[in-house]
């Protein structure tokens, strides 16, 4: 059966895997989902992500989790903003901070998938994809 949100099904797929604290999580390859890894890690909420089998149609991405002591992850929440059934688009000036500032927005712009501090610095708005914090 086909995923209709396929964004969505990432998010869900983390946040299930650090409920039970697996070290790893894997999902079928996209160019956002690769995109949003990239971020996951350049933000450290991920040790780091790897393309399995890139190139075939059966690609998956596969993230390796980060856990502070004593097993405490550092992805606390992930939230979908924008969804398929509703789009949500902000201009440069209505970027939000989330969390205190301690959250990542991400946003998916004409300049490609950036934070929302990116996405400031560079003044441009887009589609608010999720927060994570």
């Amino acid at each position: 059966m086909p995923v209709t949100d396929p964004i969505a099904d990432m998010l869900t797929r983390i946040r299930n895997a650090i409920i039970v604290r697996h070290r790893t999580v894997s999902f079928p390859a996209s160019k956002i989902k690769g995109e949003l890894a990239r971020i996951l890690a350049e933000e450290g909420f991920v040790e780091g992500y790897d393309t399995v089998r890139p190139g075939d149609p059966k690609a998956t991405i596969r993230l390796r989790l980060h856990y502070r002591s004593k097993d405490e992850p550092a992805i606390t929440g992930l939230k979908r903003v924008s969804k398929p059934g509703l789009r949500v688009y902000v201009g440069k000036g209505e970027i939000p901070r989330y969390y205190g500032g301690l959250g990542v927005a991400v946003l998916s712009t004409s300049q490609g998938v950036m934070t929302g501090r990116q996405a400031w610095r560079e003044g441009i708005g887009g589609e608010l994809l999720c927060y994570v914090w």
